[in-house]
């Protein structure tokens, strides 16, 4: 009989947590808010690289005014935007790591001497068949250095569909198998601080595990709309700083007015923001282009700053009973092909009455 994997230490018991050496005492962040332009997901290759243009074009603007940044952050899908796509165009439009839109942020990197952050859906030679929304962090010397994975998709948001990209969720079995629990929840240990990423909103459990792990910044992204609160509440509940970028009002597409109205009442476009310990306000941008920046003073921050102090004896007996909605896995035998067969595949794998 095999036994269980041994789980390795994640969290100290001391508050403490692992670091590595800062660049700097004080790091510069910058937020760039820029539009998402979704790209034919049947010849996806012109629009790619438009899109990959205008990245490497704002990168040069945004080091070049208003300040130079150690880390600069974009939104979820700035290379190839998003778009009602079914299965066989995701994997058309989703990039490899070793692809050169990658390598030609890398150049970016390294010329500005800068970490880069952005969210894009990738492939992975491993996972044939599957296309992951992923954030990436690419270092001062070029290199991608982590690929943080969605931990998991929404459900139930919309009547009849379901997101169908591959989450950690989706094939957790495997993925544990391949890279090991603590890749779960990733903590990346780098010069400008100790670093986790995620496009995954409305799941508070998921950012108080990676501040139990020591990051000390947690990147966030979004595309079409994030809740602001929600954002600076992970930083004021964990007290870490957080940094949200959302797309912008795209002035170039038809329509504009419309959308610049809908922003500014619904505010689900735009409002970029970083946030200090405490839920501090630092940079906040508004519904257009922009960049942001703010100076963190992570030393300082490291002097002072442990990890969470909750108490989790008074709640693991309620965590213990409670069983999500579906199970995870799912997409290890299949991998639904469009949103609709994604929502019908599910339904009879939900515990929880449905709300359509």
């Amino acid at each position: 009989m095999s036994s269980e994997p041994s789980i390795p230490q994640m969290v100290r018991n001391d508050g403490t947590y692992e670091t590595a050496e800062l660049r700097s005492d004080q790091i510069s962040v910058g937020i760039v808010q820029t539009p998402v332009r979704g790209v034919d997901g049947d010849n996806p290759e012109p629009g790619i690289a438009a899109n990959l243009a205008y990245l490497l074009n704002a990168i040069d603007k945004a080091q070049n005014t208003g300040g130079r940044c150690d880390l600069l952050c974009f939104h979820e899908f700035p290379l190839h935007g998003f778009a009602p796509w079914n299965l066989q165009q995701y994997l058309r439009v989703s990039r490899h790591p070793d692809g050169p839109e990658i390598e030609a942020i890398g150049k970016k990197a390294k010329q500005y001497n800068c970490f880069i952050a952005l969210g894009c859906q990738m492939l992975d030679d491993d996972w044939p068949g599957h296309t992951m929304n992923t954030q990436l962090l690419i270092g001062p010397d070029g290199k991608l250095i982590a690929r943080h994975w969605k931990q998991r998709n929404m459900r139930g948001m919309f009547p009849g569909v379901e997101q169908f990209t591959t989450t950690i969720y989706d094939v957790y079995d495997r993925y544990v198998e391949m890279y090991g629990i603590d890749a779960v929840v990733p903590v990346e240990r780098t010069s400008i601080g100790n670093i986790s990423m995620s496009s995954v909103q409305f799941e508070p459990e998921l950012f108080r595990c990676m501040a139990l792990k020591g990051a000390e910044l947690i990147l966030r992204t979004a595309t079409g709309g994030c809740e602001w609160h929600d954002m600076r509440l992970t930083a004021y509940h964990n007290d870490v700083f957080v940094t949200i970028v959302n797309n912008c009002v795209d002035v170039m597409q038809p329509n504009e007015h419309y959308f610049v109205e809908q922003a500014a009442k619904n505010d689900w476009v735009g409002r970029s923001a970083i946030f200090g310990p405490r839920g501090v306000v630092m940079a906040e941008a508004g519904h257009l282009e922009t960049k942001r920046r703010a100076v963190l003073d992570l030393a300082k921050h490291r002097k002072g700053h442990r990890t969470p102090d909750f108490h989790l004896r008074l709640y693991q007996p309620v965590f213990d009973q409670y069983v999500e909605r579906y199970d995870p896995n799912l997409w290890l035998e299949h991998v639904p092909e469009t949103k609709v067969e994604a929502a019908k595949y599910l339904k009879d794998k939900m515990r929880w009455t449905s709300f359509w």
